[in-house]
């Protein structure tokens, strides 16, 4: 069997990355009030070449899955013949997306690559939107939701739970379910390392947000599997227990646009892959500081926890749907 196949399994067994998530560009046509990703800031975007030249060495060093985010990624122009390269190099992908530049032309593109897509919406009430996205958008979201209601591969709508918007959130799950797409609930942080911006209006009691996540879970509006535990886990964590570690730097890392590495968006940056290799980069990952941002946080970005969680309940992870059937006429 070709080494590349065997690769993964390593990966697994002596805890290396499986999983990027890797902020494509810079620019983004919203202004969330609980995003602090530095956006140009001294930085450039790699290019397509860049990309595949750094892409297929990282895919012979075991990675196998990318979350693609920005910044906006669909205001890269050239993002449909970048996601064709790295689905051409054997990259399982994930596009995330606020939803807004969703047009048939780009879906057409994009689903030739068997791409996952996650929109982010966290209330469907047009004025808290704008309030939450700093954008008056939520009509071109629902645009672009209507018009993947026949897209064929995994699509999820991922809801940020936060003091604004915490009696939305069952009428986004509904929504969710009626249009065929998974449901993601995850809770709003904030001032965790260098993210997650500080916003008084968003910041909430955490037992109160507790009750929220319980709500959605006796629903049994989300599927069963991980992204049901992954709503236990946010319990536990606002209500005060710990949680197993989280994979960032071992499973997982972050890339940023210029091609800078960290173990996950909230931390710092190590190396650049234009000049140095995934294993001296890996090398230099403060483990120290790693665990303690573990510790402190159930963490919304479910890349840093997906892997190990899985490994952990393996039954729940092959029962989870990566499809749902639409439920309106």
């Amino acid at each position: 069997m070709h080494i590349n196949k065997l690769k993964p399994f390593f990966n697994l067994l002596s805890g290396r990355p499986l999983m990027a998530v890797y902020e494509i560009n810079l620019s983004c046509n919203s202004q969330c009030a609980y995003c602090d990703l530095p956006l140009n800031q001294g930085r450039y975007e790699l290019s397509r070449q860049q990309i595949k030249t750094i892409f297929t060495d990282l895919y012979k060093e075991g990675l196998r899955y990318i979350f693609l985010q920005g910044g906006e990624p669909t205001l890269r122009k050239d993002l449909p013949e970048v996601l064709a390269d790295l689905y051409e190099i054997g990259f399982d992908l994930t596009l995330i997306t606020n939803g807004t530049r969703l047009k048939q032309e780009l879906i057409q593109s994009i689903k030739k690559f068997n791409t996952s897509i996650s929109i982010s919406l966290d209330t469907l009430d047009k004025e808290r939107y704008r309030r939450i996205r700093g954008a008056n958008q939520l009509n071109l979201v629902l645009a672009g939701i209507d018009r993947l209601q026949d897209y064929p591969h995994p699509k999820y709508i991922t809801c940020i739970v936060s003091e604004l918007n915490r009696d939305d959130v069952m009428d986004v799950v509904r929504f969710s379910r009626e249009r065929g797409f998974i449901p993601v609930v995850g809770a709003y942080h904030w001032d965790i390392e260098r993210y997650g911006k500080i916003d008084n209006e968003l910041q909430y009691q955490k037992q109160v947000i507790a009750g929220v996540f319980q709500q959605v879970l006796n629903s049994n509006l989300v599927p069963r599997g991980y992204f049901r535990n992954y709503l236990k886990d946010n319990i536990n964590w606002l209500n005060g227990h710990a949680l197993p570690a989280c994979d960032a730097g071992k499973y997982s890392i972050a890339i940023d646009a210029s091609g800078n590495v960290a173990p996950c968006l909230a931390l710092k940056h190590t190396g650049n892959l234009l000049e140095s290799s995934l294993s001296e980069i890996l090398s230099n990952f403060d483990k120290s500081a790693i665990k303690s941002c573990s510790d402190n946080s159930s963490c919304n970005m479910m890349c840093s926890r997906v892997v190990g969680s899985n490994l952990r309940q393996p039954v729940s992870a092959f029962i989870t749907p990566s499809t749902l059937p639409a439920t309106i006429d």
